[in-house]
């Protein structure tokens, strides 16, 4: 199993910084750090914590949160007040993965953390990547459908590759190859189809069985 995402969030407000970590915490994957309220302890947390991803208010009582992006070398998003053209593009310059203007509802920074894992897992490999794959990550990240370049074959190969020897559910899938639940059951209902995949149901002590899928080995 992958370990939990790290998550540092940066904010001189403790009590908008309380909120946040809240938000990180409640998601499934993460793990939120102690949050932080200037540059000086985010420099001493990331040396000591080796956060995974920021989340960084674009200034600071000590400096500049966008320079601090730039300069960490971590994934990070930045959450401002600011909503300033200039101030927008430094951040995304910087590399910023997103940009969320304050205040904003806890759902909309719950879906991009849910985004940036999915993303994550699909790019967090040693092999070689395919240009689908990486048109994917980056529509998953910012939003986007699934690109029109990834071909259904392409598709059905990383399900397959994702499903390898195991058992496993369509949200399983789906979470292993970086796609929606809907894609991977779509998928997979073709894929069995054709004989490629086998169905079984997984029962469990309350509900309806769940559908399990096994690649036929041939």
């Amino acid at each position: 199993m992958n370990r939990p995402i790290r998550v540092l969030v940066v904010d001189d407000d403790f009590r908008v910084a309380g909120l946040h970590r809240d938000v990180v915490a409640s998601r499934t994957g993460f793990t939120a750090l102690d949050a932080v309220q200037s540059l000086g302890a985010a420099r001493q947390a990331t040396k000591a914590h080796a956060p995974d991803l920021l989340l960084v208010d674009a200034f600071l009582p000590d400096g500049d949160g966008v320079e601090f992006v730039a300069a960490a070398g971590i994934d990070a998003f930045v959450l401002s007040a600011a909503t300033d053209a200039a101030t927008v593009r430094r951040a995304l310059q910087a590399g910023a993965l997103a940009y969320l203007t304050k205040p904003f509802d806890a759902r909309v920074l719950a879906e991009r953390l849910d985004r940036y894992a999915r993303m994550r897992n699909l790019l967090v490999t040693d092999r070689p990547l395919e240009q689908e794959q990486i048109d994917r990550a980056l529509a998953i990240m910012h939003g986007g459908a699934e690109p029109a370049t990834v071909a259904r074959s392409a598709t059905e190969q990383l399900i397959l590759e994702g499903l390898g020897d195991d058992e496993a559910s369509a949200a399983e899938i789906a979470e292993r190859v970086g796609i929606s639940r809907a894609t991977a059951q779509r998928h997979l209902a073709g894929l069995a189809s054709r004989g490629l995949v086998e169905v079984r149901l997984r029962y469990g002590t309350t509900g309806r069985p769940e559908h399990q899928y096994v690649a036929v080995r041939r």
